[in-house]
């Protein structure tokens, strides 16, 4: 389902583990069960890596679900057919050390590279706080125009 970034960014803010909703997004996408009650948002966005924002790859920066059993899985491939359907021939996200990646698994996403921790974004030039996710290994996933999603 449609959702407004507004309430995406609630959603987001209510049931995400660790992080803040992202700034922005392209288009957000939502879940809902049989009575209509929101269960799972997907926010997707230009990739937050400016060597990857090439104008034709989008990157999922946010999803959150209340624990409904493979709603992860479905927003996975549903945002993956809707950049399709907006001509964008990439997608990406991100999974941090100790997630299982299985709800990318499922909807047909693969694995393109593992990153190192990396040491934050705080410079002296442009300080920031920390959010508590600096120094976490990431996996890069992808599903590529040819990739199988379903």
């Amino acid at each position: 389902m449609p959702i407004r970034q507004k309430d995406a960014r609630a959603f987001v803010t209510a049931w995400h583990r660790h992080h803040r909703p992202p700034p922005g997004a392209v288009f957000c996408i939502g879940a809902a069960d049989d009575d209509g009650v929101l269960r799972a948002v997907a926010m997707a966005g230009r990739p937050v890596a400016r060597m990857l924002d090439n104008g034709q790859t989008l990157e999922v920066t946010r999803t959150a679900t209340d624990g409904t059993v493979n709603a992860n899985s479905l927003l996975y491939g549903a945002a993956w057919r809707a950049a399709k359907a907006l001509g964008y021939t990439r997608m990406i996200t991100y999974t941090q050390a100790g997630e299982s990646g299985a709800s990318l698994r499922g909807a047909g996403w693969r694995v393109l590279a593992q990153r190192a921790p990396r040491r934050g974004w705080d410079c002296p030039s442009r300080p920031r706080t920390s959010r508590g996710v600096d120094q976490v290994a990431r996996t890069l996933w992808e599903a590529a125009a040819g990739a199988p999603v379903s």
